[in-house]
């Protein structure tokens, strides 16, 4: 037994995919201790959209280090932080037309979620939260009642409240789900209130990476403008330009009232969580919402670095000319490997759906792993693999890993016969 199974919970999970201990990273590869190498289209869930120890990023963090500069302030005024927002509204912000203010709420995505959830209820002054069917918000109290997968509610131990589940757009594709919503709000037999918010994710990604549409966001957006909702979009794992544009709801020309936005914000696998709420919604008292560390400078320098990185190198452009490498290789060489193997996606956010295939998930995240490449599996009955590299990954790996799913999955095909 090593050191991990004798000391670290039970509750460890993607160790058991992947049974190495991990040494070394730059770009999209890891390392581990004897030294083989894996092309990771993992992305530390999401959270290394520019790639493992990028050396921009990288540089400003030890600059800042051996300056001996401030690194924890709670949400007292700090250098780097005022860097920060000044770079994120000038330079993030006022170009796409968005006027937002920041709250800061480190270190997890799931406490932006929450924030944004208390702050919704306080400001419409109802208690009630719709969010769709396959979504995944976090881990916490009020993210996981809007969490829709069931293993992970039943980890709550306790009733999960005031969330009304809506069928996604793809689940039903014969329904109207814009019209179905209206009809929950206007019938007067319905037994549903009129929530506070609707949370979306404009890419569900633990779903089983299901883009939701331009045409889908648009009609929400009006929907919640007609019956006085708010608007939240859950950036969370799907923004920072994982879809093609900073945030992943640009292309729908949509305008949220608060969006959650974590993971790769900072920059370098450091913890940044932040809610951009409209100006006229920040009705906070001092103090109501707070956070330890909330105000980690490390954080705000290495999220600035990256969002630098990000204009310099025109990230969102890079990402949108690897996409039809994505696409074209999925297309043609993995959906002739069998007629029961869906796929999905957009920017460099994929999935292949093996949900036809029993068992075939399972074994191929575990024959990638053994061939040199780590993914990830999502959706429902975890039967979809996500393919989720960083964003600078090469056009070369970006191609070896893609044959190494293929070849992978003829594996696993030809064992689930």
């Amino acid at each position: 037994m090593n050191i991990f199974e004798q000391y670290e919970s039970e509750v460890r999970s993607y160790c058991r995919n992947y049974p190495v201990v991990f040494e070394y990273a730059k770009n999209e590869i890891m390392t581990d201790e004897n030294g083989k190498s894996y092309i990771d289209f993992f992305a530390g869930a999401g959270a290394l959209n520019y790639g493992h120890n990028n050396d921009y990023i990288k540089g400003k963090l030890i600059d800042y280090l051996q300056e001996d500069r401030i690194i924890h302030s709670l949400d007292m005024y700090a250098t780097a932080k005022r860097d920060f927002i000044d770079f994120f509204e000038n330079e993030v912000l006022k170009p796409r037309g968005l006027d937002y203010k920041l709250q800061f709420v480190a270190p997890t995505g799931a406490n932006a979620v929450e924030a944004a959830l208390k702050l919704a209820r306080k400001v419409k002054q109802r208690p009630g939260v719709f969010a769709l069917m396959g979504c995944f918000h976090g881990m916490t109290m009020g993210a996981l009642s809007l969490t829709s997968d069931a293993d992970s509610r039943a980890g709550a131990g306790v009733p999960l409240h005031y969330v009304t589940h809506i069928p996604a757009p793809y689940m039903f594709p014969e329904l109207d789900t814009i019209k179905y919503i209206e009809t929950i709000l206007t019938d007067d037999h319905s037994g549903i209130a009129r929530p506070a918010a609707f949370v979306v994710e404009p890419i569900q990604s633990d779903g089983g990476v299901y883009p939701l549409g331009a045409d889908f966001l648009r009609r929400l957006r009006e929907l919640c403008d007609k019956y006085d909702i708010l608007l939240i979009a859950d950036d969370i794992q799907v923004g920072s330009c994982r879809s093609g544009s900073f945030f992943s709801f640009e292309e729908a020309g949509i305008v949220p009232d608060i969006v959650t936005i974590s993971k790769s914000l900072g920059g370098y696998g450091l913890p940044c969580s932040l809610v951009l709420l409209k100006p006229e919604l920040d009705i906070w008292k001092p103090g109501e919402h707070n956070g330890t560390f909330r105000g980690n400078q490390l954080s705000f320098v290495a999220a600035k670095a990256g969002l630098e990185f990000m204009i310099e190198h025109d990230v969102p452009a890079m990402v949108r000319a690897k996409e039809p490498i994505v696409r074209e290789f999925l297309e043609k060489e993995i959906l002739p490997l069998d007629s029961r193997i869906e796929v999905r996606g957009v920017g460099l956010m994929w999935g292949i759906d093996l949900n036809a295939i029993p068992g075939a998930a399972k074994a191929l995240v575990s024959e990638c792993f053994q061939n040199g490449v780590i993914a990830e599996r999502a959706g429902r009955g975890n039967n979809v693999l996500k393919l989720m590299p960083p964003l600078i990954i090469s056009e070369e790996n970006l191609k070896k890993g893609l044959e190494i799913v293929r070849q992978s999955l003829i594996t696993v095909l030809a064992d689930c016969r």
